[in-house]
């Protein structure tokens, strides 16, 4: 390890999403790899009539998904509701409110819709808002980078801010919390970058996290809350990539330069 390595904190919880925009599964450890988290977006819901990824960054259309959680098996991923009902083909559809169905192999040139953000915060999740699309990179169903990081400074700093009080890092849908010390929004200053997680993992931070619209809706027994959003866009605004303007941002995306397994606890070091 380099001598100038600065210790940061340590892996307070890792998540991973079967599939996107669901709600998804704490895990105890896990194998990164150059895809991210094992397992982590591997399916989708597609809308035929469209084809089209289906996206809670589209609020109107999709933000039920976020009432569903997606767990995975030794076939595949399970479905369910919140009652605990595991969902078919024809129970998802009826969920969403739409016919879709649940692929594994991403679509040439897969593309979400994006809605406008600070446009949802003031019409509402039932708003007919601007859309972007947006291109997923080849073969995957993220939005940009296979792994985002969060640390439990910007937590504490938007529940500072906020006055609805801490908020739930479940809204960000982070792959890595990390637990640190520091306060503020901490991982700013990462970006640029390499991290070291455990004894293999390693990671270049790219980019602050553009936060979108789903944030602020109802997570599961989580009620919404526009306040997730506003203070990051009041207190937190980057310029994610050149010529993109600034945004709403909280957390970072990385790359992952040498995949390793990491747990729970683990020691987060800035390189």
């Amino acid at each position: 390890m380099k001598d100038t390595a600065i210790p940061v904190g340590t892996v307070g919880e890792l998540w991973r999403y079967p599939v996107k925009s669901m709600l998804g599964e704490r895990l105890a450890a896990a194998d990164v790899t150059e895809r991210g988290v094992d397992g982590d977006r591997r399916h989708a819901l597609l809308d035929p009539h469209t084809g089209r990824v289906a996206s809670a960054k589209n609020p109107r259309l999709w933000r039920h998904l976020l009432a569903l959680t997606a767990a995975t098996t030794a076939d595949g991923v399970r479905i369910t509701d919140a009652d605990g009902t595991e969902l078919g083909p024809e129970g998802l559809s009826a969920a969403v409110g739409r016919p879709v169905a649940l692929v594994a192999e991403p679509p040439a040139e897969a593309t979400l819709d994006r809605a406008e953000p600070e446009e949802v915060l003031r019409g509402g999740p039932d708003a007919d808002v601007p859309l972007h699309a947006i291109r997923m990179p080849a073969g995957t169903f993220f939005d940009h980078s296979p792994l985002h990081l969060l640390t439990t400074a910007t937590l504490d700093r938007i529940g500072e801010l906020s006055p609805n009080g801490p908020v739930d890092l479940r809204r960000y849908r982070p792959n890595l919390v990390v637990r640190t010390a520091g306060s503020g929004f901490v991982e700013n200053a990462w970006i640029g970058r390499e991290l070291a997680v455990g004894a293999q993992l390693r990671l270049r931070i790219t980019v602050p996290t553009p936060r979108c619209a789903v944030p602020t809706l109802a997570h599961g027994p989580l009620p919404r809350d526009p306040e997730a959003l506003r203070v990051p866009a009041r207190h937190n605004r980057l310029e994610p990539l050149p010529g993109m303007g600034p945004h709403p941002c909280a957390g970072v995306h990385a790359q992952v330069l040498a995949p390793g397994r990491i747990s729970e606890g683990d020691r987060v070091l800035l390189l």
